[in-house]
């Protein structure tokens, strides 16, 4: 099989206007050039820039700094065509996702902002995509060394969260490598700090904390600990910018051990991998506790890289709290799932505290089993922060902390919906009861903190439905799409669609 050819024909039929509502974008690499197209046209991006190869350019904006203020994402929410669309870092972004040769797909299908998908294992919100909405996530810095900037008109990328956290807790910036020594891809972003040098650092991610929210949220008053932390560092309008694509596991990976798909082996939720010839799922209640065993071995995290220079007291160096890509940490939850030999779901189910969770504003959301799973899995987290700050004098050196109520949130309701602020309320809640425990103990103003997430949301539009399925099968030729979000497609595997 020619895969050329036929992922060229592939672009054709995707890219023809019957698809125009729900295909946003097709893309691509072949030798080291990104490739996007849709019905408007075809681009390319070299090293010189984006080059329009045919029709017209449908790439709108690349800037990582559009839709501010949130005003005008407000006024403009999911565009409806791409050319009202920001899609920011898309060469480097793509040449990575396109870089693995055992695990990358031939072509990949974004979904267009509007489209709704629910039929297809789709949400209400949605994220995954190239464009810049749905790959912000917040960058909020407090603390010890940090200065009371407030907000500040900047942006960082994921892949600087890792090396920001290790440089801080003491890890020389000629050292923060792969295991091969080669320098990561996101870099430490310690221009906002007044010093460098070894402290304890709390990372805390809230899975699909849609920037705009979780800033305004502040600015509202509706998050008061989100503004508590801003008043005592700083905030970037801009955010961070996910890996492509702006899916949960990827820009997990991205965010822990400082480079982007190509080189950790994440492709997304869900992927395929060539060599072993099976799919692989490491985003499940199943599999989180094992996901990451699909690392590659080059790849090292931040919990390794500090355990290597760390010298805090105490026999954890560092602590990874309710999040699957934990290798290397002194204290894991998922280590604790793994030694029951249980699934995540079951193992954790020993642990959680009972539904009814304290941070909850109403019982609206309780039909919703993966909300309500979700508030209790958050809980847990938040005791298990406590009880490893109990004393903080033998705190760990490094503390992640991961929160996955406000993308449970998000998905259900979308963006600004009751659902998706309640998250985010809940989270901010439990934040706030840790931050009273670090200033009880009269330490608050003895660490580092940095506030993020994994990546944005947009919401669907019920009107816009539609499947792509026929193009892909009047190729005539095996295939496998893995997905839903973006569409992997592999050609000369069998399989079909796998997530229909």
């Amino acid at each position: 099989m020619d895969i050329v050819d036929v992922r060229e024909r592939a672009i054709r039929a995707l890219c023809d206007q019957q698809y125009a509502d729900i295909v946003d974008l097709v893309v691509w690499v072949d030798n080291d050039v990104a490739y996007a197209a849709n019905h408007l046209g075809r681009v390319c991006w070299t090293e010189e820039g984006r080059q329009l190869l045919d029709g017209t350019d449908p790439i709108g904006s690349e800037d990582p700094m559009a839709f501010l203020p949130y005003a005008e994402e407000l006024a403009n929410p999911s565009p409806a065509r791409s050319t009202e669309n920001a899609y920011p870092y898309p060469r480097v972004r793509l040449l990575s996702f396109f870089s693995d040769p055992e695990r990358s797909p031939d072509l990949a299908i974004v979904h267009t902002p509007r489209h709704d998908f629910r039929d297809q294992r789709g949400h209400t919100g949605e994220h995954g995509s190239l464009d810049l909405v749905q790959s912000r996530a917040p960058w909020v810095m407090s603390g010890q060394g940090v200065r009371r900037e407030g907000f500040v008109h900047d942006h960082a990328r994921l892949v600087d969260v890792g090396p920001t956290l290790a440089a801080l807790a003491g890890v020389p910036e000629a050292e923060l490598q792969d295991r091969d020594g080669a320098a990561l891809d996101g870099r430490p972003r310690l221009e906002h700090l007044d010093s460098v040098q070894p402290r304890r650092v709390i990372g805390i991610l809230w899975d699909g904390g849609h920037s705009g929210e979780v800033l305004c949220g502040a600015e509202e008053g509706w998050l008061p600990n989100v503004a508590r932390l801003i008043e005592r560092g700083l905030a970037f309008r801009g955010g961070a910018i996910a890996e492509f694509p702006s899916i949960t596991l990827t820009n997990h990976t991205a965010i822990l051990t400082g480079v982007g798909p190509g080189r950790h082996g994440v492709m997304g939720n869900v992927y395929y991998d060539r060599v072993k010839k099976h799919q692989v799922v490491p985003n499940d209640q199943s599999t989180w506790h094992r996901s990451a065993e699909w690392l590659h071995d080059s790849v090292a995290t931040i919990f390794e890289m500090v355990n290597d220079h760390a010298g805090a007291p105490g026999p954890v160096r560092t602590a990874c709290i309710d999040e699957a890509i934990d290798r290397g940490a002194d204290y894991s939850t998922m280590g604790l799932m793994r030694e029951t030999g249980e699934s995540t779901t079951d193992a954790l189910d020993d642990f959680l505290p009972p539904k009814e969770s304290p941070y909850r504003t109403s019982d609206e959301f309780e039909w919703d089993g993966w909300f309500t799973w979700s508030q209790r899995v958050d809980d847990l987290g938040l005791q298990q922060i406590l009880d490893l700050w109990a004393d903080p004098t033998a705190a760990p050196r490094l503390t992640w902390w991961s929160n996955i109520v406000s993308d449970a949130g998000h998905h259900e309701g979308g963006p600004r919906s009751r659902q998706g602020r309640e998250g985010l309320i809940q989270s901010d809640r439990r934040l706030g009861v840790f931050l009273d425990h670090l200033e009880a103990h009269g330490v608050i103003d003895e660490v580092t903190i940095l506030l993020t997430a994994d990546h944005g949301f947009e919401a669907s539009d019920p009107a816009v439905t539609g499947s792509w399925q026929a193009a892909l099968d009047g190729l005539g030729v095996p295939y496998r799409e893995e997905g839903p979000n973006p569409g992997l497609v592999y050609f000369g595997i069998e399989g079909g669609r796998d997530y229909v």
